[in-house]
Protein backbone atom coordinates (compact mmCIF):
# COMPACT_ATOMS: atom_id res chain seq x y z
CA UNK A 1 0.00 0.00 0.00
CA UNK A 2 1.38 3.40 -1.03
CA UNK A 3 2.02 5.76 1.88
CA UNK A 4 0.79 9.33 1.80
CA UNK A 5 2.55 12.47 2.96
CA UNK A 6 3.80 12.22 6.56
CA UNK A 7 1.92 15.04 8.26
CA UNK A 8 2.14 15.76 12.03
CA UNK A 9 -1.27 14.11 12.48
CA UNK A 10 -0.15 10.95 10.68
CA UNK A 11 3.13 10.97 12.60
CA UNK A 12 1.19 10.75 15.85
CA UNK A 13 -1.71 8.54 14.78
CA UNK A 14 -0.03 5.99 12.48
CA UNK A 15 0.95 2.73 14.19
CA UNK A 16 1.62 -0.85 13.15
CA UNK A 17 1.44 -4.19 14.95
CA UNK A 18 4.98 -5.38 14.29
CA UNK A 19 5.34 -8.96 15.64
CA UNK A 20 9.05 -8.56 16.37
CA UNK A 21 8.63 -5.30 18.29
CA UNK A 22 5.72 -6.69 20.27
CA UNK A 23 7.62 -9.89 21.09
CA UNK A 24 10.66 -7.91 22.26
CA UNK A 25 8.53 -5.73 24.54
CA UNK A 26 6.61 -8.72 25.94
CA UNK A 27 9.77 -10.74 26.65
CA UNK A 28 11.66 -7.89 28.34
CA UNK A 29 8.60 -6.68 30.23
CA UNK A 30 7.62 -10.19 31.28
CA UNK A 31 11.08 -10.99 32.66
CA UNK A 32 11.17 -7.73 34.58
CA UNK A 33 7.67 -8.26 35.99
CA UNK A 34 8.64 -11.80 37.06
CA UNK A 35 11.68 -10.40 38.87
CA UNK A 36 9.65 -7.75 40.70
CA UNK A 37 7.06 -10.36 41.70
CA UNK A 38 9.76 -12.71 43.02
CA UNK A 39 11.36 -9.95 45.08
CA UNK A 40 8.06 -8.82 46.60
CA UNK A 41 7.11 -12.40 47.46
CA UNK A 42 10.33 -12.63 49.48
CA UNK A 43 9.08 -9.74 51.56
CA UNK A 44 11.57 -7.31 50.05
CA UNK A 45 10.87 -3.98 48.41
CA UNK A 46 11.71 -2.99 44.84
CA UNK A 47 11.67 0.77 44.03
CA UNK A 48 8.60 1.81 42.05
CA UNK A 49 10.61 4.54 40.33
CA UNK A 50 12.91 1.96 38.75
CA UNK A 51 9.95 -0.03 37.45
CA UNK A 52 8.38 3.09 35.96
CA UNK A 53 11.67 4.05 34.27
CA UNK A 54 12.06 0.58 32.79
CA UNK A 55 8.50 0.48 31.45
CA UNK A 56 8.03 4.08 30.26
CA UNK A 57 11.49 5.11 29.06
CA UNK A 58 12.87 1.67 28.20
CA UNK A 59 9.97 -0.36 26.81
CA UNK A 60 8.09 2.78 25.75
CA UNK A 61 10.99 3.88 23.55
CA UNK A 62 11.22 0.43 21.98
CA UNK A 63 7.49 0.62 21.24
CA UNK A 64 7.84 4.03 19.58
CA UNK A 65 10.82 2.85 17.53
CA UNK A 66 9.25 -0.38 16.26
CA UNK A 67 5.50 0.23 16.25
CA UNK A 68 4.92 3.95 15.55
CA UNK A 69 5.00 5.95 12.34
CA UNK A 70 8.81 5.85 12.48
CA UNK A 71 8.66 2.13 11.67
CA UNK A 72 5.88 2.63 9.13
CA UNK A 73 7.77 5.29 7.13
CA UNK A 74 11.38 4.14 7.65
CA UNK A 75 11.50 2.50 4.22
CA UNK A 76 10.14 5.59 2.47
CA UNK A 77 12.01 8.40 4.23
CA UNK A 78 15.49 8.40 5.72
CA UNK A 79 14.85 10.66 8.71
CA UNK A 80 12.29 8.35 10.42
CA UNK A 81 14.80 5.51 10.13
CA UNK A 82 17.55 7.72 11.59
CA UNK A 83 15.38 8.70 14.56
CA UNK A 84 14.28 5.09 15.02
CA UNK A 85 17.88 3.89 15.16
CA UNK A 86 19.07 6.56 17.59
CA UNK A 87 16.15 5.77 19.91
CA UNK A 88 17.18 2.12 20.01
CA UNK A 89 20.87 2.97 20.39
CA UNK A 90 20.72 5.68 23.07
CA UNK A 91 17.37 6.29 24.76
CA UNK A 92 16.01 2.74 25.11
CA UNK A 93 19.22 1.45 26.77
CA UNK A 94 19.12 4.40 29.18
CA UNK A 95 15.54 3.58 30.21
CA UNK A 96 16.32 -0.11 30.62
CA UNK A 97 19.42 0.67 32.70
CA UNK A 98 17.47 3.01 34.98
CA UNK A 99 15.38 -0.02 35.90
CA UNK A 100 18.58 -1.76 37.11
CA UNK A 101 17.59 -5.17 35.70
CA UNK A 102 20.86 -6.85 36.74
CA UNK A 103 20.36 -6.05 40.43
CA UNK A 104 16.74 -7.19 40.12
CA UNK A 105 17.81 -10.47 38.55
CA UNK A 106 20.38 -11.09 41.30
CA UNK A 107 17.74 -10.58 43.99
CA UNK A 108 15.02 -12.55 42.20
CA UNK A 109 16.99 -15.61 41.14
CA UNK A 110 17.71 -18.53 43.48
CA UNK A 111 21.14 -18.54 45.11
CA UNK A 112 22.68 -20.80 42.47
CA UNK A 113 21.22 -18.80 39.60
CA UNK A 114 22.38 -15.51 41.12
CA UNK A 115 25.88 -16.97 41.53
CA UNK A 116 25.96 -18.04 37.88
CA UNK A 117 24.79 -14.63 36.76
CA UNK A 118 27.50 -12.99 38.85
CA UNK A 119 30.18 -15.24 37.33
CA UNK A 120 28.94 -14.46 33.82
CA UNK A 121 28.98 -10.72 34.50
CA UNK A 122 32.52 -10.95 35.88
CA UNK A 123 33.71 -13.14 33.00
CA UNK A 124 36.43 -11.96 30.61
CA UNK A 125 34.11 -11.50 27.63
CA UNK A 126 31.64 -9.26 29.46
CA UNK A 127 34.49 -7.39 31.16
CA UNK A 128 36.11 -6.70 27.79
CA UNK A 129 32.88 -5.58 26.08
CA UNK A 130 31.82 -3.32 28.96
CA UNK A 131 35.23 -1.72 29.45
CA UNK A 132 34.43 2.01 29.05
CA UNK A 133 36.71 2.73 26.09
CA UNK A 134 35.67 -0.45 24.28
CA UNK A 135 31.92 0.08 24.76
CA UNK A 136 32.17 3.71 23.62
CA UNK A 137 33.97 2.67 20.45
CA UNK A 138 31.41 -0.09 19.88
CA UNK A 139 28.55 2.43 19.93
CA UNK A 140 30.40 4.76 17.55
CA UNK A 141 31.47 2.05 15.12
CA UNK A 142 27.99 0.48 15.17
CA UNK A 143 26.32 3.72 14.07
CA UNK A 144 28.95 4.47 11.43
CA UNK A 145 28.82 0.87 10.19
CA UNK A 146 25.05 1.03 9.86
CA UNK A 147 25.06 4.08 7.60
CA UNK A 148 28.33 3.87 5.69
CA UNK A 149 28.36 0.20 4.72
CA UNK A 150 25.75 -1.85 2.79
CA UNK A 151 24.32 -2.85 6.19
CA UNK A 152 21.58 -0.21 6.26
CA UNK A 153 20.36 -0.75 2.70
CA UNK A 154 20.38 -4.52 3.26
CA UNK A 155 18.19 -3.96 6.35
CA UNK A 156 15.73 -1.94 4.26
CA UNK A 157 15.50 -4.74 1.68
CA UNK A 158 15.44 -7.71 4.07
CA UNK A 159 13.20 -7.90 7.14
CA UNK A 160 15.44 -10.40 8.97
CA UNK A 161 18.46 -8.12 8.61
CA UNK A 162 16.30 -5.18 9.70
CA UNK A 163 15.39 -6.95 12.94
CA UNK A 164 18.99 -7.99 13.48
CA UNK A 165 19.93 -4.32 13.19
CA UNK A 166 17.37 -3.46 15.89
CA UNK A 167 19.00 -5.92 18.30
CA UNK A 168 22.50 -4.80 17.29
CA UNK A 169 21.76 -1.15 18.10
CA UNK A 170 20.02 -1.99 21.38
CA UNK A 171 22.83 -4.28 22.52
CA UNK A 172 25.60 -1.84 21.58
CA UNK A 173 23.99 0.98 23.53
CA UNK A 174 23.30 -1.24 26.53
CA UNK A 175 26.94 -2.33 26.79
CA UNK A 176 27.90 1.24 27.67
CA UNK A 177 24.87 2.45 29.62
CA UNK A 178 24.09 -0.58 31.82
CA UNK A 179 27.48 -0.76 33.59
CA UNK A 180 27.47 3.00 34.20
CA UNK A 181 24.16 2.94 36.08
CA UNK A 182 24.11 -0.58 37.49
CA UNK A 183 24.71 -1.22 41.19
CA UNK A 184 26.51 -4.44 40.22
CA UNK A 185 30.31 -4.40 40.06
CA UNK A 186 30.77 -4.48 36.26
CA UNK A 187 33.44 -1.81 35.81
CA UNK A 188 37.12 -1.68 36.84
CA UNK A 189 37.92 -0.48 40.37
CA UNK A 190 39.33 2.80 39.07
CA UNK A 191 36.02 3.67 37.41
CA UNK A 192 34.54 5.53 40.39
CA UNK A 193 31.43 7.68 40.10
CA UNK A 194 33.39 10.88 39.34
CA UNK A 195 35.20 9.01 36.57
CA UNK A 196 31.87 7.69 35.28
CA UNK A 197 30.50 11.23 35.12
CA UNK A 198 33.53 12.27 33.06
CA UNK A 199 33.12 9.26 30.75
CA UNK A 200 29.44 10.03 30.21
CA UNK A 201 30.30 13.62 29.34
CA UNK A 202 32.91 12.46 26.82
CA UNK A 203 30.51 9.87 25.43
CA UNK A 204 28.01 12.66 24.75
CA UNK A 205 30.61 14.31 22.54
CA UNK A 206 31.33 11.03 20.75
CA UNK A 207 27.61 10.36 20.17
CA UNK A 208 27.38 13.61 18.22
CA UNK A 209 29.84 12.38 15.60
CA UNK A 210 27.49 10.09 13.58
CA UNK A 211 24.83 12.80 13.33
CA UNK A 212 27.35 15.35 12.11
CA UNK A 213 28.84 12.92 9.58
CA UNK A 214 25.42 11.90 8.25
CA UNK A 215 24.23 15.51 8.06
CA UNK A 216 27.30 16.76 6.17
CA UNK A 217 27.99 13.73 3.99
CA UNK A 218 27.93 14.35 0.27
CA UNK A 219 27.06 10.72 -0.44
CA UNK A 220 23.46 9.63 -0.17
CA UNK A 221 22.95 6.83 2.35
CA UNK A 222 20.97 3.96 0.78
CA UNK A 223 20.45 6.31 -2.17
CA UNK A 224 19.53 3.50 -4.51
CA UNK A 225 16.72 2.33 -2.25
CA UNK A 226 15.23 5.71 -1.37
CA UNK A 227 15.63 6.99 -4.92
CA UNK A 228 13.50 4.14 -6.23
CA UNK A 229 10.53 4.91 -3.96
CA UNK A 230 9.03 7.63 -6.23
CA UNK A 231 6.88 8.98 -3.46
CA UNK A 232 6.20 12.38 -5.08
CA UNK A 233 5.95 14.17 -1.71
CA UNK A 234 8.19 15.14 1.17
CA UNK A 235 11.77 16.45 1.11
CA UNK A 236 14.34 15.66 -1.52
CA UNK A 237 16.79 12.82 -0.75
CA UNK A 238 19.54 15.33 0.10
CA UNK A 239 17.26 17.34 2.37
CA UNK A 240 15.87 14.13 3.88
CA UNK A 241 19.36 12.94 4.85
CA UNK A 242 20.39 16.33 6.25
CA UNK A 243 17.20 16.38 8.33
CA UNK A 244 17.89 12.87 9.62
CA UNK A 245 21.47 13.74 10.59
CA UNK A 246 20.29 16.88 12.38
CA UNK A 247 17.72 14.92 14.36
CA UNK A 248 20.34 12.33 15.28
CA UNK A 249 22.62 15.07 16.56
CA UNK A 250 19.84 16.78 18.53
CA UNK A 251 18.63 13.60 20.21
CA UNK A 252 22.18 12.52 21.08
CA UNK A 253 22.88 15.85 22.78
CA UNK A 254 19.52 15.95 24.57
CA UNK A 255 19.97 12.50 26.11
CA UNK A 256 23.41 13.41 27.46
CA UNK A 257 22.11 15.61 30.29
CA UNK A 258 19.58 13.08 31.73
CA UNK A 259 22.28 10.41 31.52
CA UNK A 260 24.71 12.62 33.45
CA UNK A 261 22.05 13.42 36.07
CA UNK A 262 21.35 9.70 36.50
CA UNK A 263 25.06 9.07 37.14
CA UNK A 264 25.11 11.81 39.80
CA UNK A 265 22.01 10.33 41.46
CA UNK A 266 23.67 6.89 41.60
CA UNK A 267 26.82 8.56 42.96
CA UNK A 268 24.85 10.18 45.78
CA UNK A 269 23.05 6.93 46.56
CA UNK A 270 26.34 5.02 46.70
CA UNK A 271 27.88 7.59 49.04
CA UNK A 272 24.88 7.40 51.38
CA UNK A 273 25.08 3.60 51.44
CA UNK A 274 28.83 3.74 52.11
CA UNK A 275 28.34 6.22 54.96
CA UNK A 276 25.63 4.04 56.51
CA UNK A 277 27.92 0.99 56.31
CA UNK A 278 30.80 2.85 57.96
CA UNK A 279 28.50 4.03 60.74
CA UNK A 280 27.32 0.47 61.30
CA UNK A 281 30.88 -0.85 61.48
CA UNK A 282 31.85 1.92 63.91
CA UNK A 283 28.88 1.11 66.16
CA UNK A 284 29.88 -2.57 66.20
CA UNK A 285 33.48 -1.70 67.12
CA UNK A 286 32.39 0.58 69.96
CA UNK A 287 30.17 -2.09 71.49
CA UNK A 288 33.05 -4.60 71.57
CA UNK A 289 35.53 -2.31 73.44
CA UNK A 290 35.78 -3.55 77.11
CA UNK A 291 35.47 -1.11 80.00
CA UNK A 292 38.79 -0.38 81.83
CA UNK A 293 39.32 -2.64 84.85
CA UNK A 294 39.58 -1.00 88.28
CA UNK A 295 42.96 -1.19 90.10
CA UNK A 296 43.14 -3.29 93.29
CA UNK A 297 45.03 -0.51 95.12
CA UNK A 298 42.65 2.26 94.28
CA UNK A 299 40.20 3.45 96.87
CA UNK A 300 37.21 5.45 95.78
CA UNK A 301 35.75 7.58 98.55
CA UNK A 302 32.02 7.23 98.93
CA UNK A 303 30.10 10.35 99.89
CA UNK A 304 26.69 10.21 101.48
CA UNK A 305 23.91 10.75 98.99
CA UNK A 306 21.08 13.21 99.41
CA UNK A 307 17.77 12.95 97.68
CA UNK A 308 17.90 16.53 96.44
CA UNK A 309 21.60 16.49 95.49
CA UNK A 310 22.60 16.57 91.82
CA UNK A 311 24.48 13.57 90.45
CA UNK A 312 28.16 13.73 91.29
CA UNK A 313 30.55 14.09 88.33
CA UNK A 314 32.60 11.06 87.40
CA UNK A 315 36.11 11.32 88.88
CA UNK A 316 39.06 10.94 86.54
CA UNK A 317 41.73 8.61 87.93
CA UNK A 318 45.48 8.85 87.12
CA UNK A 319 46.53 7.01 84.03
CA UNK A 320 48.80 4.60 85.89
CA UNK A 321 45.87 3.20 87.87
CA UNK A 322 43.96 2.16 84.77
CA UNK A 323 46.75 1.32 82.34
CA UNK A 324 46.98 -2.47 81.90
CA UNK A 325 50.26 -2.46 80.02
CA UNK A 326 53.84 -3.09 81.20
CA UNK A 327 54.53 0.62 81.75
CA UNK A 328 51.52 1.05 84.02
CA UNK A 329 52.39 -2.09 86.03
CA UNK A 330 55.97 -0.97 86.66
CA UNK A 331 54.87 2.52 87.60
CA UNK A 332 52.41 1.14 90.17
CA UNK A 333 55.10 -1.15 91.66
CA UNK A 334 57.54 1.77 91.98
CA UNK A 335 54.97 3.85 93.79
CA UNK A 336 54.08 1.00 96.18
CA UNK A 337 57.76 0.49 97.12
CA UNK A 338 58.19 4.08 98.27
Amino acid sequence: MALTNLTPARAIGTWQADPFGLALIIVLGGLYAWGVLRVTRKGERWPVARTLAFVTVGLGTIAVATLSSLAVYDRVLFWPAAVQNILLDLIAPLGLALGDPLALARRALPARGAERLGRAMRGPVVRALTFPLVSTLLVLTTELCVYFTPYFEAALRNEAVHRLMYLHLLAAGSLFVLPMLSREDLLPAWCSHPVRALLVFLDGLVDAVPGIVVMTSGTLIAGGWYGSQQRGWGPSPERDQALGGGLMLSIAELVGMPFLIAVFVEWRRAERARTAELDRQLDEELTTIPAPAASANSVTPVAPERADAPPAPELTRPWWETDQGVVGERYRQSRDSR
